[in-house]
């Protein structure tokens, strides 16, 4: 046999092989490659290309390629699966680059765009001449590794500095959430909101094999509608009002309602609210009687969540659960809205699923410890 490439192997070197594929761990086309070399050892075996091919199922191209590796390159290349070893790229963003990337994912975006993206922050860093070329996905990475999400937009409800009063408040609720349960003092969470009331021009079509459901983006506004929501996260129980306005009437008759109704047997209702203008008792004596206001005054201890801390209202996790299950669809009337959200009600109610508020004040003056004032001991 006239081979250009002959593959004559060492003892050491067949040891090696042997080794490596009694071991059994390496990578399936390196222990393949390893087979060859013992196969084709002009020393050993010697088997022809196309014996080798037919025994070990690879072809006689491969075979030829692995002998011109080991006779130019040694053993170590022809055992490697990759031509010519690990390939090694140019760096597209050195540390000065990636330093300019990073600086100007964190800066405003340029006039006319919301925010950054990918493609936006690449061209700009050619423009800006930091680089000759870059991809979105090179800057991807960076971000990646630099925990940066510039395209990714967040909302954060606390004050921007240190505030004793929002600490106050939000330590008072938190203390009211940790109460046990009393049925004597039961602990309501009261919040409120809107819902835009929008009717179709022309009838959607329904969903279809084949066919998801149709709308018309033309529709017809008819107002809005106010929803004020109390729930007892202990108890899991929930009640909501549509209204066609949100002063402060509306919010005693609402609050009379958990009183006289739904708690007349309670001592006191111990109501969480966050600070709205209506939100207070004195809003009972723009509805009622003097005496009759002052009668549910008593009834009420109020706990105010603090400005800039509304996600403190466990009523607001309610008025999600609302949103995403009932209210994401056009409702064109305040009646249907009644009718959809009784059923929701009804529904949410028998479960009875409670919520378990773990946030305490000993979280907080770990996690939120900058909005607390420094204080000298």
């Amino acid at each position: 046999m006239n081979k250009k490439y002959r593959v004559t192997l060492t003892a050491e070197e067949r040891a090696e092989l042997a080794q490596l594929l009694a071991r059994g761990k390496a990578d399936v086309r390196k222990l393949r490659h390893a087979q060859v070399l013992l196969k084709a050892d002009t020393a050993g075996p010697g088997w022809s290309d196309a014996r080798i091919a037919e025994a070990l199922d690879i072809s006689v191209a491969t075979i030829e390629r692995l002998r011109q590796r080991f006779v130019e390159e040694g053993l170590a290349a022809s055992l490697s699966p990759y031509r010519g070893g690990k390939r090694i790229y140019a760096r597209k963003l050195d540390g000065d680059a990636e330093a300019h990337l990073i600086a100007l994912a964190c800066s405003a975006p340029p006039e006319g765009r919301g925010r950054w993206t990918l493609r936006l922050l690449a061209r700009q860093m050619v423009e800006l001449a930091y680089v000759d070329h870059l991809s979105h996905e090179t800057v991807r990475r960076r971000l990646k590794k630099n925990a940066l999400h510039p395209h990714w937009r967040r909302m954060w409800c606390i004050p921007d500095k240190q505030s004793a009063e929002f600490a106050y408040h939000m330590e008072d609720v938190l203390e009211v959430y940790h109460r046990p349960y009393d049925p004597q003092r039961p602990v309501v969470c009261l919040d409120e909101t809107f819902k835009q009331l929008i009717g179709e021009t022309r009838q959607p079509l329904p969903l279809r094999p084949g066919a998801a459901e149709r709308f018309d983006h033309v529709y017809v506004g008819n107002g809005t509608a106010s929803l004020f929501l109390a729930c007892e996260p202990l108890a899991g129980w929930r009640q909501v009002a549509v209204t066609d306005h949100r002063r402060r009437a509306e919010w005693a008759w609402f609050v009379r309602d958990l009183i006289e109704e739904h708690y007349a047997g309670a001592n006191k209702i111990v109501l969480v609210m966050d600070q709205l203008n209506t939100h207070s008792a004195a809003s009972f004596y723009d509805a009622f009687p003097p005496a009759e206001a002052r009668r549910l005054a008593e009834r009420l201890e109020i706990h105010l969540t603090p400005k800039h801390g509304s996600w403190l209202n466990i009523a607001e996790i309610e008025f999600s659960a609302l949103a995403r299950q009932c209210l994401a669809r056009r409702i064109a009337c305040a009646d249907t809205l009644r009718r959809h959200i009784d059923k929701w009600q009804e529904a949410r109610n028998a479960d009875a699923t409670p919520v378990q508020w773990h946030f305490t004040t000993a979280n907080a003056r770990i996690k939120l410890r900058s909005l607390y004032p420094a204080v000298e001991p």
